[in-house]
């Protein structure tokens, strides 16, 4: 989903967001660092494969996916990184790598990390290693109703 197109998406539901342009950054934590955001509250999106079928996790720049733990929490035999590959055709109009956490709109599930569901604000990729987007964690919850997963 290119920015432009999610920002209509947001613009039809009512949905207040700040999109911020930044120089290429690869890493949430770099786009962390460029935005002046704390790590904690840029979500990064990292897709799995829970037995097989592809999911969308989102959680802080500062942390990575437990396995053994999403595993468990889900209820699943089993739980692990997607390849760019399995997942790279969702996505043609964003960046490989820069999805944002809108997976609902791609048919697929979102989990996201509790922590992230504890802040009043969530930003993340808009599509782009260049682009990031603001908004109340309150309005992605609405929109997306993902699954809160304690990581």
């Amino acid at each position: 989903m290119a920015v432009k197109q999610l920002q209509e998406f947001l613009d039809q539901h009512q949905v207040k967001y700040v999109t911020i342009r930044h120089s290429p950054a690869y890493t949430a934590q770099e786009i962390a660092v460029l935005a002046h955001i704390p790590g904690q509250e840029v979500a990064k999106t990292v897709m799995v494969k829970l037995d097989g079928r592809l999911a969308m996790t989102v959680l802080p720049a500062s942390c990575h996916v437990d396995f053994e733990r999403l595993q468990n929490a889900v209820g699943v035999s089993q739980a692990e990184l997607a390849s760019e590959r399995a997942f790279r055709d969702l996505f043609p109009d964003c960046d490989v790598g820069a999805m944002p956490p809108f997976g609902n709109l791609y048919g697929l599930e979102v989990l996201v990390a509790e922590s992230l569901a504890e802040d009043e604000e969530i930003a993340f990729n808009a599509g782009t290693h260049t682009e990031l987007m603001r908004l109340a964690y309150k309005d992605f919850d609405r929109l997306v109703q993902p699954r809160i997963v304690r990581w």
